[in-house]
């Protein structure tokens, strides 16, 4: 890995899309074999400091990792192992990336 992490949050408003994300990360976290908590956020004002506009969301050390995609657990550890890359983000038009269907 590029760098310690020192936190993982996934935001969300609590919808399907964004509980799932948290468990794919967490399950990430632990295949990999890191020391440390996954946070699970639904403050939606903490969503808006970043400043994004969809979820969820996943950071890495306080920074936007993913925004508005529910990636493979594989994907997630890819971002894990980099995490210094630029975010993905994918604008869903709605709150989550559900489409407006939670």
């Amino acid at each position: 890995m590029n760098k310690q992490i020192s936190s993982i949050q996934v935001l969300g408003s609590g919808c399907p899309t964004c509980k799932k994300l948290f468990e794919l990360t967490k399950q990430a976290v632990t295949e990999l074999g890191l020391k440390i908590e996954v946070e699970y956020i639904t403050d939606i004002q903490k969503i808006i400091e970043l400043g994004v506009m969809s979820s969820p969301v996943l950071t890495i050390n306080g920074k936007v990792a993913l925004v508005g995609q529910l990636p493979s657990s594989e994907k997630i550890k890819e971002l894990l192992i980099t995490n210094n890359g630029k975010p993905e983000i994918k604008e869903t038009g709605s709150c989550c990336s559900c489409g407006g269907k939670c």
